[in-house]
């Protein structure tokens, strides 16, 4: 019998009916204006991307793997780009003297989007948890020079030309994300035993969400057309399902997000006591030699023993009684 509690799980019919109302009310809005549309589909993600910040970092000091916290601070990087994003947009009129940074915004988010996963991945591998403040420090600092690069210095590549359409810079950093976001799908089924399944699921159906996103950002030539549509419809559906996979699970069902870290602990620390057990029971000894029969039937010296059975370790020397009895004087 699991000793995994009993937890109230909403059918999955729920979840694509609430995603399909979301779409189908921003297609809704698309006809009645393509700035509306994007306006709210970016607004989407910069709530969905502050929600798993703010869980994630209230959450910190209880995390113990690093996956969770480098993705949630990571979000938050990404919802400063994607607010940027949208109020750079084509049409807005919010920084006139920039028209084409919104295109420069996506590859700087999207990039570090797929950066944070792998890194988030890898040092889940890696049972590494890096600390909170410096990891805040390191996303504020990399926005920021992103930022500064576009606005300030205006070094950042040409993404988009009027009347030519996107550059080959921004289609080959297109590929490069797409690589980076399969990586990041290899390394997350590398390491689904330290996931809930359901999690699991939704995670990787972000993942490859992003993957298709990216996809129909390679094949638009207008800023409004259906191609640049259908990408943010497809980053929508990643930003929601990363939402579900981690937000709601971590306020709903917070079992779930860390079962399988609590799981794998338990499992050490059984291990570990079933070894003070076996040091406290009976151990035969021989009487003579003083060696140590095992479970296997076989004889080890004492120390060989107690290394293998226990963190102690040896130091060598000789008591008074056996330096007279041995070496006289």
């Amino acid at each position: 019998m699991s000793d995994r509690p009993e937890i109230d799980r909403e059918p999955a019919w729920q979840t694509w009916v609430i995603g399909g109302v979301v779409l189908l009310g921003l297609y809704l809005a698309s006809l009645e204006s393509y700035l509306l549309f994007h306006a709210l589909a970016e607004l989407f993600s910069v709530a969905v991307a502050g929600s798993i910040f703010a869980v994630t970092w209230t959450s910190r000091r209880h995390l113990r793997n690093g996956y969770l916290l480098v993705v949630g601070v990571g979000y938050l990087a990404l919802g400063a780009l994607d607010l940027l994003h949208t109020l750079a947009y084509q049409g807005m009129p919010i920084f006139p003297g920039h028209p084409f940074a919104a295109n420069q915004l996506w590859i700087a988010a999207r990039g570090l989007e797929s950066v944070t996963a792998v890194a988030a991945l890898a040092a889940l591998r890696r049972d590494r948890r890096p600390d909170p403040a410096w990891l805040l420090a390191g996303f504020v600092a990399v926005t920021a020079l992103l930022v500064a690069s576009i606005f300030w210095w205006r070094v950042f590549p040409a993404c988009f030309v009027a009347g030519a359409g996107q550059t080959a810079f921004k289609i080959a950093a297109e590929y490069v994300i797409i690589g980076l976001l399969g990586l990041a799908v290899a390394l997350l089924h590398g390491s689904r035993a330290r996931f809930d399944a359901d999690v699991f699921r939704l995670v990787r159906a972000s993942l490859l969400a992003a993957i298709a996103c990216e996809f129909a950002f390679t094949l638009y030539v207008s800023n409004y057309g259906p191609a640049n549509l259908a990408g943010h419809a497809l980053k929508v559906v990643s930003y929601f399902l990363a939402f579900r996979a981690i937000v709601e699970t971590g306020v709903r069902r917070p079992v779930d997000l860390v079962f399988r870290e609590l799981a794998s602990t338990n499992e050490r620390l059984r291990t570990a006591l079933d070894e003070i057990k076996t040091l406290r029971g009976v151990i035969p000894i021989c009487s003579h030699c003083k060696k140590i029969r095992d479970d296997a039937g076989s004889w080890a010296q004492l120390e060989a023993y107690l290394i293998r059975h226990s963190d102690a370790q040896f130091s060598h020397g000789i008591c008074p009684e056996c330096l007279v009895r041995h070496y006289g004087d």
